[in-house]
């Protein structure tokens, strides 16, 4: 895993075969922003050199949701305590990251929301529906009008809302039960299980990995991991989890300043990006990024780089708190 203290950008501007070429290439470094602007001056040469011969390269490094092939992570970096890395990633949330201390997300495909539109129809029938009943007909006519459309409405969406809770409830028991599986095959092996907002974390304490052992991907084929974030593990050489909540799950619209993970000091100690974090800290305070939920297998087998990835882990997401999930 790589996850640089410093970045810097490159440009090239020409023209090749009368056409305008411009390439760009982020560089990093561990050491000084001199060396990552080295590093960048270095790769962007490197790949206009590859174009100028012909062959088909990206003029630009596009980010994806977990970076991309090549390219270390480019995120702030909060905190250090050895190998751990605590990141604020593009929307504001902190994320832990981890060369060998293996975490697996479980995402359940997504489910309806319905009591938000419940709630927005039952306003405007009533607005709706009263100043129609008026005009129509009277008052209290139009009053009851109003009111028996509601009821059922309410009735109907309260009926959705329970099939969707049993839904959930449903997936998240097929997913314990993949995990009951594993563990009985694996009985070695010691797991802790997270409830998150979308589906299930899970904690390996036993050993640790690297990400592109077989153990791990046989895990994450018996979990039915999140493709996404398997990808990530591979390309970024690394496992992570996420410490804090969404910031809309808290209530907060706006988008973080820049809108992107900041990569340079100049980003990162904006004003208004100072004041949306502080924002975001106090309500994100009200709620947990997930909770325990229980071990599985040998759990008397701990790996010390384990519990010590653990102990940061829970204390961030709040994992033991009476929280809504976030």
């Amino acid at each position: 895993m790589i996850v640089p203290e410093y970045w810097a950008e490159a440009i090239r501007d020409t023209r090749h075969k009368g056409r305008r070429l411009v390439v760009r290439r982020f560089g990093w470094s561990d050491d000084s922003v001199a060396a990552a602007q080295a590093h960048a001056e270095l790769r962007v040469q490197e790949a206009l050199d590859t174009l100028l011969q012909g062959q088909d390269v990206p003029r630009r490094e596009r980010l994806t949701n977990y970076g991309v092939d090549g390219v270390p992570i480019r995120e702030q970096i909060v905190e250090r305590q050895d190998d751990l890395v605590i990141t604020r990633n593009s929307y504001g949330a902190l994320c832990l990251n981890t060369p060998n201390v293996l975490f697996a997300d479980i995402d359940h495909p997504p489910v309806p929301t319905t009591w938000a539109l419940s709630w927005v129809l039952t306003v405007v029938l009533w607005s709706g529906l009263w100043v129609l009943g008026a005009n129509l007909i009277n008052g209290t006519a139009g009053f009851l009008l109003a009111a028996t459309v509601v009821i059922a409405l309410n009735a109907l969406m309260l009926r959705r809302t329970k099939r969707n809770t049993q839904r959930r409830a449903q997936l998240e028991a097929q997913a314990l039960a993949r995990m009951e599986r594993f563990s009985a095959k694996h009985p070695d092996w010691h797991l802790r299980t997270y409830r998150t907002p979308a589906g299930l974390r899970v904690l390996v304490m036993h050993a640790t990995f690297s990400p592109h052992d077989d153990e791990v991907q046989q895990l994450f084929a018996a979990l039915h991991t999140d493709k996404l974030y398997m990808r990530m593990c591979r390309v970024q050489h690394c496992f992570r989890a996420c410490l804090t909540p969404k910031p809309w799950r808290v209530g907060i619209r706006r988008r973080i300043r820049p809108p992107f993970a900041a990569w340079s000091a100049e980003q990162a100690f904006r004003p208004d990006r100072l004041q949306w974090i502080a924002e975001y800290e106090r309500r994100a305070r009200g709620h947990a990024a997930c909770s325990f939920l229980r071990a599985y297998g040998n759990e008397g087998s701990v790996d010390a780089k384990a519990e010590a990835v653990r102990a940061v882990h829970d204390r961030m997401t709040q994992a033991y708190e009476s929280l809504p999930l976030a």
